[in-house]
């Protein structure tokens, strides 16, 4: 299929190699062009404009870093796009705004799928994400290749724009409970005199093992925060959004509004720009927080 990618930050970088190693005709466009052109050595088409990045294109992802950029740029998206094409929109920007854009898109006559991912670079580098849907059926299936493409599972989450977004912020909030507990545990091995690789260890192949502990956590061990897969700022970003979910739901929220204090503490000590495993500086006295 040909397709568009708008934003090719680290996600949007690593999901235009996975479309085109599956075979996909891509185009890309960034707000930043000098952060889309390298992407013309592995195949893509880099467009000076996002009107002609759309152009004759049969589906197009936006990737962007918040609901303000996509405002930003989808008045001439959806008036360039051809009416037979279909917006896949993978940003994480909750689920009000998800349905603000799709009605946005009906009102131009325009399919409009919401569909964030749950992933970072690698999963997304190697086309597997884990994608979540909400839209029309017949939509989902014109784009089946295209989601297949960059998906190790893709999870139908509902018939409307909304409730994919929400779902990813639940699974979000799981992500940012999970690295602070990880943090919080390699600290404790440290500081009680334990190599903390034993804590790796012990949990590897148990009931209470995770992937995640097993990535981030050496990566915490060695203070290696360098090159971020998700970003601390990026994280308190889609916290502000997690906590908003639970107000409206009337979910209590003193669980997020601690692991929110603790990320926003990381961006202030200077590591906003590092990988979210950097929240394990956070439970040391800043003596001993180093940084490579």
């Amino acid at each position: 299929m040909r397709v568009t990618v708008v934003g090719t930050g680290i996600m949007g970088t690593g999901i235009t190699h996975a479309l085109l190693r599956a075979g996909h005709q891509v185009t890309v466009w960034n707000r930043t062009a000098e952060r889309a052109r390298p992407l013309a050595d592995d195949g893509a088409t880099v467009a000076d404009t996002i009107v002609s990045a759309v152009d004759g294109t049969e589906a197009v992802i936006t990737i962007v870093y918040d609901s303000d950029a996509l405002r930003a740029i989808t008045g001439p998206l959806l008036a360039a796009l051809d009416p037979s094409a279909v917006w896949i929109q993978t940003s994480t920007i909750g689920p009000d705004a998800a349905a603000e854009f799709g009605q946005q898109a009906e009102q131009a006559g325009i399919g409009y799928l919401d569909a964030p991912v749950v992933g970072t670079k690698a999963p997304a580098e190697a086309g597997e994400l884990s994608t979540l849907v909400s839209g029309p059926r017949q939509l989902v299936d014109r784009v089946l290749p295209v989601l297949e493409a960059i998906s190790a599972k893709i999870t139908v989450a509902g018939d409307h724009a909304g409730p994919a977004s929400a779902l990813k912020l639940v699974c979000n909030a799981w992500i940012g409970v999970l690295t602070s507990g990880i943090g919080q545990s390699i600290a404790l091995a440290q500081a009680a005199g334990l190599d903390p690789e034993l804590f790796l260890a012990a949990i590897k192949g148990a009931a209470v093992d995770s992937a995640y502990a097993q990535i981030k956590g050496p990566m915490m061990i060695n203070s290696s925060y360098q090159p971020p897969a998700f970003a601390v700022d990026g994280v308190l970003k889609d916290l502000g959004l997690i906590k908003d979910l639970a107000a409206t739901a009337g979910v209590r929220t003193e669980l997020i509004d601690t692991v929110q204090a603790i990320f926003d503490r990381t961006s202030t000590a200077g590591h906003g720009h590092d990988d979210m495993a950097a929240v394990r500086t956070q439970f040391t006295p800043s003596s001993r927080d180093s940084r490579k």
